[in-house]
């Protein structure tokens, strides 16, 4: 049993900050939440001191890709190096995330489940995983991997990785079912191009039918799992919205149709602009990529201003994997750059971002019952919410009430 005592209080649901807090810890749960004075703390708890340090629930991400490494061809298909290395580097990773204090990721494709397996039994450090294993797409969208002159991937199919090309509504169907088989938590699926430099296919054409994209979305639901869309404009992120996906990833031409804003709000589609990788993408991405970003810039942060109007339920994900890792709060750091309050970008990070993963009764929020994933901040996020990048100012890190980082000055006898 472990009691954390003196710390201001974030909770993860937006309300105002609460001071001088005890939160008292057992087993992997949290037992309770306290005002200063109004508990004594049990004789045989461990006795955290956070005084004048800020309490947060552990910080989630909706959308990374912990497994990619660069966007090179090479390192696209897997081949640039052994997988035994490629899979103790991503281990790495795993680490690396959970000490900047996030410990929950829902990986968007690349990310076999036996490391989501792995961290659950506690062969290796790492955030909580939720997998979609790969994208799945009909033929010349995100899950064909075909190069710019025609040549497939010269690879062994990984079958925990199942390849995600489908064409037409059985074959969707039938390809969310093997995904399943596979240990995929969410479903993945993109109705326009971007990431493929696909000639012709520019991010605002539509790849998919309505009929392919109604049968991934009803068999998936019928299978209890979520459907996260890359899309960024055009008839396709109408067609996502009205189809009724979980989750926009991008969105990035959300304000060309703000009707679509309204709709999203009251079916409660959580939007993730990911700001972050285009932030990248701008600066180290391909001539192609960059000029993109830079076209769809001003469009994707009027698009956030319209959504928060709207109501939309807001969620951070960096989707910068293949970038940089361990840099995850980035997405709050920008979140706010583009106008939302810092309270709601933490939100957008714990309590929302439990909400998108349907993990709300587990994670997201300190209170009573749920989860002890939970951090200890120096400084406060309310003013600078950067101090989260690279988990900076992040000095005690608990996931599941068993503490794997702490680098506080000072604590009680």
């Amino acid at each position: 049993m472990k009691a954390i005592v003196g710390a201001r209080l974030i909770d993860g649901t937006g309300v105002p900050p609460i001071p001088n807090t005890t939160v008292i810890v057992g087993g992997d749960s949290i037992l309770g939440v306290h005002p200063a004075g109004s508990v004594e703390v049990p004789y045989e708890a461990e006795v955290v001191d956070a005084t004048g340090l800020t309490l947060m629930p552990g910080l989630i991400d909706t959308h990374d890709h912990l497994a990619h490494f660069g966007h090179d061809l090479a390192v696209r298909w897997g081949i640039d190096e052994p997988q035994s290395l490629r899979h103790a580097r991503v281990f790495d990773v795993l680490k690396q995330t959970l000490e900047t204090g996030f410990t929950t990721v829902r990986d968007a494709a690349g990310l076999d489940a036996g490391f989501r397996d792995a961290v659950d039994r506690g062969l290796m450090p790492g955030p909580r995983l939720k997998v979609a294993l790969n994208f799945i797409t009909p033929t010349a969208g995100q899950a064909d991997r075909t190069s710019p002159s025609g040549h497939s991937p010269a690879v062994i199919p990984q079958p925990d990785l199942p390849l995600g090309i489908a064409d037409g509504p059985f074959a969707m169907r039938a390809k969310v079912r093997e995904m399943v088989r596979a240990g995929a938590d969410v479903i993945k699926t993109a109705v326009n191009g971007w990431g493929r430099p696909t000639r012709g296919l520019g991010p605002r054409d539509q790849i998919m039918t309505r009929e392919e994209l109604d049968a991934l979305v009803d068999e998936a639901h019928v299978m209890s799992r979520k459907v996260m869309c890359h899309v960024l404009g055009g008839s396709g992120l109408r067609m996502a919205v009205e189809a009724g996906v979980d989750s926009i990833e991008h969105g990035s031409y959300l304000n060309q149709d703000p009707e679509l804003l309204e709709m999203m709000a009251r079916k409660g589609i959580y939007f993730a602009p990911t700001f972050s990788v285009f932030y990248y993408h701008e600066r180290r991405g391909s001539p192609h990529e960059s000029a993109r970003a830079l076209h769809f810039r001003e469009h994707h942060a009027e698009s956030l201003r319209l959504a928060l109007e709207a109501g939309v339920q807001v969620v951070a994900g960096c989707d910068a994997g293949a970038f940089v890792h361990g840099n995850n709060a980035h997405e709050l750091t920008c979140l706010v750059e583009r106008g939302m309050k810092p309270m709601d970008a933490i939100r957008a990070a714990t309590g929302r971002a439990a909400q998108c993963l349907g993990l709300e009764n587990s994670i997201g929020t300190v209170k009573a019952g749920l989860k002890a994933d939970l951090i200890l901040v120096e400084g406060d996020p309310l003013e600078d919410v950067s101090i989260l990048e690279y988990g900076r100012a992040v000095n005690w890190v608990m996931k599941d009430g068993e503490v794997y980082v702490d680098r506080r000055l000072s604590r009680l006898p």
